[in-house]
């Protein structure tokens, strides 16, 4: 199992960022920026340099807020298992966010945010971390990439 991480940014007026990844895992879906976890980084330092490369948004680790983590499970791909660590930061007002190889950065009204271009989990918990609640979650995806199971822990 792997470790993972998402970051979402909130500027001063409560909108907030998310990024189209462009291609790999997430192609064609709108959420947060991150990735896989490397041995020899912490979580929080690893969410911070995900961040600035797929955004070029640059964070002291210190501005960031975690949130709790989801366990992903895909039943026809084991080797994906993975924690999801979530981070927030709140009243962003620093440059514009760049648009990469990997992502294209807008930002959201939080009525305005794109749930039928995210992963299916996202309703569940999304909504729940921009109220500031802890995530302590399971998804799990079936054969089909479908939602199968979503609980809590």
């Amino acid at each position: 199992m792997r470790n993972c991480t998402l970051i979402f940014l909130f500027d001063t007026e409560g909108k907030i960022l998310l990024g189209m990844k462009k291609r790999w895992f997430w192609e064609g879906k709108w959420n947060g920026f991150g990735g896989k976890i490397d041995a020899n980084e912490t979580i929080i330092a690893w969410a911070r340099r995900e961040l600035e490369e797929e955004s070029w948004i640059q964070l002291p680790e210190e501005a960031l807020t975690h949130h709790g983590k989801i366990h992903f499970i895909f039943e026809w791909k084991p080797e994906w298992e993975q924690d999801v660590h979530i981070f927030s930061h709140r009243g962003y007002s620093g440059v514009d966010p760049i648009e990469t190889e990997e992502m294209k950065p807008e930002w959201f009204q939080e009525e305005d945010i794109p749930y039928a271009s995210m992963w299916e989990d996202d309703p569940y918990w999304l909504p729940r971390m921009i109220q500031w609640e802890q995530i302590q979650s399971e998804a799990i995806f079936d054969i089909d990439g479908k939602l199968s199971i979503w609980k809590d822990l």
